[in-house]
């Protein structure tokens, strides 16, 4: 650091390392859990004065293999998850429009189990349960365009377990859909992220093998007659089905329902499609959408929102430079040396954020990595607590900036207000 100011301004964050033991939460480096078969704890007291608490489920004196969740004020307790598998929190005193600061957990009920619930709590006193969402695999909120706004996103895996007498485990990923709380109703808005699911889309499309394709669309579809099949002729049919329905999935879940369907009749052997494509729709709307109350009809316009400011205690303040299209604000907040004098700087926000789960990754095998020193990493966190952006300070570490999708902060407040938040955070291994 440059001057002693800003040397204490840095706050240093020494945490255990956690290593990836358990398949499915290795799937990504991002689904980590605050409590899992009882390791794992929480502890925190909200603005509103209610404590929030997760850690391991005790029978007597002893820890269980199960986490529970409970929440405490002037001397009263709920609890609000006795026993579980995974209890995790997502999201802590902010207002996801619902009008209250609120608690998201997401609650794994055995290992078993490939899907999660949503439950949201108001955090007013007393604390009440407002809404839950069944049917993904796993939840994330975030300000995904640090607009003010937060969406939940998850995949509608639920749905798609068996569908085709395929089980979730055969398909890549569930289809993304993301939800955002306009005036307390949920509402579907994944089609103003397209360009989310285009990169899906292509991806899918470069897998397509031509000669593969034509087999597919040679056969009845159902893949029900495969007796004078190989077995490796029918793993390879399988897999076309399977990356056909991902990418028409894709288009259906942004609001594409035209492209989607055109898609399918390019791609799906004709006698077929009308089987399918009613089995498609009435798929997607047993999903996570029978639980929402209305559907966007915006569509992705990344470059006209306006953007909040960002709260910086590290560097001395931000520019307020909300006029800036989203690819130039990320580039000014991600710039450490760019300022801007005919902007006032912004005012310290009261609180910084703090923390809920965050996971250094394990070098690979035979390779000591970055562990063995710390590594100042300089974070953009939301209204929601999630990381928006992240450089390091220093040598690179790419497997270090891509955990970062998956750190949980409590965030930074400015009177009653979460608010985004840039600081440098030192991560160091455990002394």
């Amino acid at each position: 650091m440059k001057n002693p100011l800003n040397r204490r301004r840095l706050r240093i964050f020494e945490f255990s390392i956690f290593f990836c033991v358990i398949s499915t939460l290795c799937r990504s480096q991002s689904h980590g859990v605050v409590c899992s078969d009882g390791f794992g704890s929480f502890n925190f007291k909200s603005t509103t004065g209610v404590t929030v608490s997760v850690g391991a489920a005790k029978n007597g004196e002893f820890a269980q293999r199960d986490c529970k969740a409970e929440f405490t004020w002037n001397q009263q307790n709920l609890m609000v998850e006795p026993d579980a598998w995974q209890v995790d929190v997502d999201l802590m005193d902010a207002d996801l429009g619902l009008g209250a600061p609120v608690v998201a957990l997401q609650v794994k009920r055995s290992s078993a189990d490939p899907l999660m619930e949503y439950d949201i709590y108001s955090l007013k006193m007393p604390p009440r349960k407002l809404r839950t969402i069944t049917g993904g695999d796993f939840f994330r909120a975030a300000d995904t365009n640090l607009d003010g706004r937060i969406e939940i996103w998850t995949a509608d895996a639920g749905t798609i377990d068996n569908f085709e007498n395929l089980p979730l485990s055969t398909f890549d990923f569930a289809p993304t859909i993301v939800l955002r709380f306009e005036k307390s109703r949920l509402v579907d808005v994944s089609s103003e992220f397209q360009p989310q699911y285009d990169r899906q889309i292509a991806m899918l499309r470069a897998q397509l093998d031509a000669r593969d394709l034509s087999d597919f669309k040679a056969s009845d579809g159902k893949l029900s007659t495969v007796s004078a099949l190989t077995v490796d002729e029918f793993h390879s049919l399988r897999i076309t089905k399977v990356k056909v329905l991902e990418m028409v999935w894709c288009y259906l879940y942004s609001g594409r329902d035209r492209d989607a369907w055109q898609a399918l009749a390019e791609t799906w052997p004709s006698a077929d499609f009308d089987r399918i494509h009613e089995s498609i729709l009435n798929t997607r709307d047993r999903g996570i959408r029978s639980e929402i109350d209305g559907v966007s009809s915006e569509l992705s316009h990344p470059n006209s929102k306006k953007h909040i400011l960002i709260y910086d205690q590290v560097a001395g303040g931000q520019p307020a430079r909300p006029d800036l299209p989203a690819d130039d604000w990320r580039a000014l907040v991600e710039t450490t040396s760019n300022t801007d004098d005919r902007k006032p700087l912004i005012p310290p926000a009261d609180t910084r954020p703090q923390i809920i789960l965050i996971r250094r990754p394990a070098p690979p095998q035979g390779q000591q990595g970055p562990l063995n020193t710390a590594t100042i990493v300089n974070l953009v966190i939301d209204p929601a607590g999630k990381v928006w952006s992240a450089q390091i300070k220093g040598e690179p570490d790419k497997a270090l900036i891509d955990a970062t999708a998956g750190w949980k902060f409590v965030p930074a407040f400015k009177g009653n207000h979460a608010v985004a938040f840039r600081e440098d955070l030192v991560v160091s291994p455990e002394q």
